[in-house]
């Protein structure tokens, strides 16, 4: 029997109302009487949809918010955090899903900002970066730690923030989808460091949506819905049906439902496309109300070649033919008013505007369209808001609710709703479901398949090839910014032809 080094009890929080007043009732709690305990030297994996209220209980136990009712006990000790610092000196490290750097320091700098090595009038930069180095080697990645972070990838990005946490040594340390932005390789690596950390005694609560990573790594499985706890269970007991029916109160119909039929007419064509000076040219072709699939490693070049169809990125020669037309060094603007939209990877950084509303968000790149002449008017906003709304079932208190407090799977729907408000013929896909649970993926993918069936051509990113597999009706596969394959036989959709494409 492992030793219970953590325990929250009856964790209780609020929504406030304009006047900081908690509004009463068990419909308006964030979490409703959670409880959830951690052992010694495991790894208890904390799943629910989005906005279940996983996020906000880590955020309790991380001492960057309060909690209104509970308790929390540390080796049977009752605590109570003050704020991130309080917790992190319990031996409490947070690796959060939305990276916490400072973009124009380093990556030395970024591991020890706030504790630099050094006396009290200067600071010894090379003690910090040879120790950055030692663990970012001891750790297997190999990343340069005089590299300023704005220049690093997101994966790489993600690895510093997890060396970063890790050199607190910390006792619990949270990780809130630690893969999103991982390869397989970093992933297999991530793993490896999460079982030696628990030979040496320390705690991990997981957090993901991806279910095959639970059964690898995790020891016990918690799960909250509408910010209840619902049940915790051991690993050995895992059922995908009995798991996804907690998770969302009923058992999921079919993931993947296809009833669009492709036609064989191009409504975007690449040729000879060079995204980089020294990569091979592309040749790719989506039709209408076709899905597209286009897999490949993080950095295989997907990204870019998107932005560079989008306007929003510079190209090496090639031609793209849009609607029977070239176009050539087209500004963003121009390609959206002509029915090309781009929905990005990163939705907080250049999908959404996260201080303004939901109705805001979602008419912002319909404006030109909807008031050619005319001033806005608020009345018509939030009319068509409250269609878009109710058509993506985009779960909110009101269309006036700012973006950045709702969660990421609704997030995620008001960025789609932006896009289909401009009434695309082409839409480009960008890691779509990327943090988001599973039955906010099962809802997108019924509207991706809805937008093919209305002749919609459809180029969707995914590094999930379950994805890829499940959605595509033909798959181009990138390789060192260049076509590696395209598979157009759905005999041949299996993740290990994928694969063999993928490493070469």
């Amino acid at each position: 029997m492992k030793k219970k080094i953590l325990e929250m009890q009856s964790i209780t929080k609020f929504i406030f109302d304009a006047f900081g007043q908690p509004v009463r009732g068990s419909n308006v709690r964030i979490l409703d009487s959670v409880d959830f305990d951690v052992n010694e030297a495991e790894v208890h994996v904390l799943i629910g949809e989005n906005g279940a209220g996983k996020s906000t209980l880590m955020k309790i136990l991380g001492g960057i918010i309060p909690p209104d009712n509970g308790t929390m006990k540390l080796d049977g000790q009752d605590v109570h955090f003050s704020g991130p610092r309080e917790s992190l000196h319990h031996g409490i490290g947070f690796i959060h899903q939305e990276l916490n750097l400072c973009l124009n320091l380093d990556v030395a700098e970024n591991i020890f900002l706030g504790r630099e090595k050094g006396g009290r009038l200067f600071i010894n930069k090379p003690e910090m970066y040879e120790k950055s180095s030692e663990m970012l080697k001891r750790l297997g990645f190999d990343i340069d730690p005089h590299t300023l972070v704005r220049d690093l990838s997101t994966a790489q990005q993600q690895i510093v923030e997890i060396v970063k946490v890790l050199s607190y040594e910390c006792r619990i340390i949270i990780m809130d989808e630690p893969t999103a932005s991982l390869t397989s390789n970093e992933i297999d690596k991530l793993f490896e460091i999460i079982r030696d950390l628990q030979k040496r005694g320390i705690s991990i609560i997981y957090i993901s949506h991806r279910f095959e990573e639970l059964k690898e790594i995790g020891d016990r499985i918690t799960v909250l819905r509408d910010g209840k706890y619902i049940g915790t269970i051991d690993i050995a007991d895992f059922n995908y049906d009995n798991i996804i029916k907690m998770m969302v109160g009923r058992k999921l119909g079919a993931m993947f439902q296809s009833s669009h039929i492709p036609t064989n007419e191009p409504i975007l064509q690449i040729e000879n496309l060079k995204i980089a000076a020294h990569t091979d040219p592309i040749d790719l072709h989506v039709n209408r109300g076709e899905v597209v699939g286009l897999s490949g490693l993080v950095g295989s070049g997907r990204t870019e070649l998107a932005k560079s169809i989008f306007g929003s990125r510079t190209y090496y020669g090639g031609k793209i033919i849009y609607d029977d037309e070239i176009i050539e060094n087209e500004h963003p603007s121009r390609l959206i008013s002509k029915g090309l939209v781009y929905l990005s990877e990163d939705r907080k950084l250049e999908g959404l505007v996260l201080e303004m509303s939901i109705a805001s968000n979602v008419t912002l790149a319909s404006l030109p369209r909807m008031y050619p002449k005319t001033r806005i008017s608020k009345t018509k906003e939030r009319q068509v808001t409250a269609r878009s709304v109710k058509s993506l079932n985009i779960v909110s208190n009101s269309l006036d609710q700012l973006c950045n407090t709702l969660s990421g799977g609704n997030q995620q729907k008001v960025v789609l709703a932006k896009w289909l408000l401009t009434e695309p013929k082409v839409l480009i896909l960008d890691e779509p479901t990327r943090g988001i649970d599973v039955n906010a993926k099962s809802e997108i993918y019924r509207i991706i398949d809805r937008l093919a069936s209305e002749g919609v051509g459809i180029l969707m990113i995914s590094s999930e090839l379950p994805e890829i597999i499940g959605m595509s009706d033909r798959v181009y596969v990138m390789r060192n910014g260049a076509i590696s394959a395209e598979i157009t036989d759905r005999r041949d959709f299996t993740q290990e032809k994928l694969l063999s494409f993928t490493l070469g």
